[in-house]
């Protein structure tokens, strides 16, 4: 009896888990939270989890090709957050936008918010990879990238600059499906560009047969190409037109109005990401002053770091959708109550984590390096920055609540205040002042985080989110 009862329960798991994974619109307006959640975030952190296995995808082939590499990957990655920030500020409201309208049973205008937001992506897109293609030199010299990064790090961040687009589209456009409660495509499309980017960064780096090796270029090569692929298949089914989306011809005529109200919320959604990436790239020139082994250490950590992350942030993503359907069925309470349930997941997600990076930072940062004194800055840094991660995990629940309601303009004061009122200066403080070195760094990351997540749960629990109009 108790053995056909465990195969029954396992079979209800897996077909949940089947049901999560191959997705479809949603309405989470009604109905088990619980559910909810779950179907939501299984795809949502699949997703996440692809997005993470493009840093260490790279970083493991890169890293075998010297710390000079690795660092010109650790310097381009900390400006190129700062058009992760656009894009995510975009997609958050795609989501938020979407999510309103799917609650308001409202089809026809919520695939018109998708397409318009797509247009606002374009042309701010175009923009950055004019600017990052021109001046690519003097930002790896603003970044104090020794001779030897600037050497091999410029052709990389050309490319993956000039590339943006793929970027840009790639978060934009998930964050539309999401917003109409199918989680799965976006999930789908992140596995299709890793697959690409794991057979092309070897290949293209390294070089087999007639294919030559282009050393760092070539992961930059295969990032782009295996994101362009990922972002083929969501436009392949964004227009397909059998989901709760029909996009038409005339949606892509520009609306003023909808146009106006996807910057007011995207703009201070990305004022928001971009205070906190751009606090980043000031650690991050913090840290190059100790030297290159300092800098490359700090990039593997941060790799790792982000692998694991990333699946969190995707689980904090379901509060977003659940919170922006909700608000748009009239139904405050059960947006409420679909937080703290996130929240609740999301921590346990995070205890699993610190056991895990405190316990074995050393044979995790082993893949990745032999560099004694690289090593041990990476081993340093899972170490250090894993006590913070409760607070980090609860905090990002938070903050994509806020924006899932469309109170994009919270989170950013809170940012604001929280990285560059607090977190740069403690940084300078303790590794300049106090002479912690790259360990003053990695605490002031876990303050920093920690008292942001503390001031963000005071501000949610006052409950003016839910009155917010967009």
């Amino acid at each position: 009896m108790s053995q056909n009862s465990n195969a029954r329960s396992f079979s209800s798991i897996f077909q949940f888990v089947r049901q999560a994974i191959k997705g479809g619109e949603q309405d989470f307006t009604q109905g088990s939270i619980r559910r909810a959640v779950f179907l939501l975030a299984i795809p949502m952190i699949l997703e996440m989890c692809m997005e993470s296995v493009f840093a260490v995808v790279d970083i493991f082939f890169v890293g075998k090709l010297g710390r000079e590499a690795a660092a010109t990957v650790g310097l381009t990655e900390s400006i190129l957050t700062l058009i992760y920030s656009i894009a995510i500020g975009l997609s958050m409201a795609a989501t938020a936008l979407v999510a309103r309208r799917v609650g308001e049973k409202n089809s026809e205008e919520a695939a018109k918010a998708g397409v318009q937001s797509i247009l606002v992506a374009l042309a701010v897109t175009v923009l950055i990879s004019i600017a990052g293609v021109v001046f690519a030199r003097p930002i790896l010299r603003f970044m104090a990238a020794p001779e030897g990064v600037l050497a091999i790090g410029v052709p990389y961040m050309r490319i993956m600059f000039g590339g943006s687009v793929v970027i840009m589209l790639l978060f934009l456009i998930n964050g539309i499906f999401r917003g109409a409660g199918d989680a799965s495509i976006a999930m789908r499309s992140l596995w299709l560009a890793n697959i690409c980017n794991i057979i092309l960064c070897p290949l293209l780096i390294y070089g087999l047969g007639p294919v030559p090796a282009f050393g760092l270029t070539g992961a930059a090569i295969a990032t782009t190409i295996g994101r362009g692929t990922g972002v083929c298949y969501q436009l392949y089914h964004l227009f397909k037109g059998n989901g709760a989306l029909t996009i038409r011809k005339e949606h892509f005529i520009p609306d003023p109005a909808i146009i106006r109200s996807i910057i007011k919320v995207s703009s201070t959604a990305t004022v928001q990401f971009i205070i906190a990436s751009a606090s980043w790239i000031f650690l991050a020139r913090i840290i190059s002053s100790f030297g290159s082994d300092a800098i490359a250490g700090y990039t593997i950590a941060l790799r790792v770091i982000v692998f694991f992350i990333l699946p969190a942030w995707g689980l904090s993503n379901a509060a977003a959708t659940l919170v922006g359907q909700n608000l748009g069925a009239k139904l405050p309470d059960r947006a409420e109550k679909s937080v703290w349930k996130t929240a609740q997941y999301n921590i346990i997600f995070m205890v699993f984590v610190t056991i895990v990076f405190y316990l074995f930072a050393e044979p995790i940062i082993g893949i990745f390096t032999r560099q004694i004194n690289v090593a041990a800055i990476a081993i340093q840094a899972l170490r250090v920055v894993s006590i913070g991660y409760v607070g980090y995990g609860l905090g990002m629940v938070l903050m994509n609540a806020f924006n899932g309601a469309g109170d994009t303009r919270t989170p950013t004061w809170i940012n604001l205040f929280g990285f560059w009122a607090f977190q740069i200066p403690l940084a300078y403080f303790l590794a300049k002042q106090i002479d912690l070195g790259p360990k003053g760094v990695f605490w002031a990351i876990v303050i920093a985080e920690c008292s942001i997540t503390v001031v963000t749960l005071y501000l949610f629990r006052r409950g003016t989110w839910k009155t917010v109009k967009i």
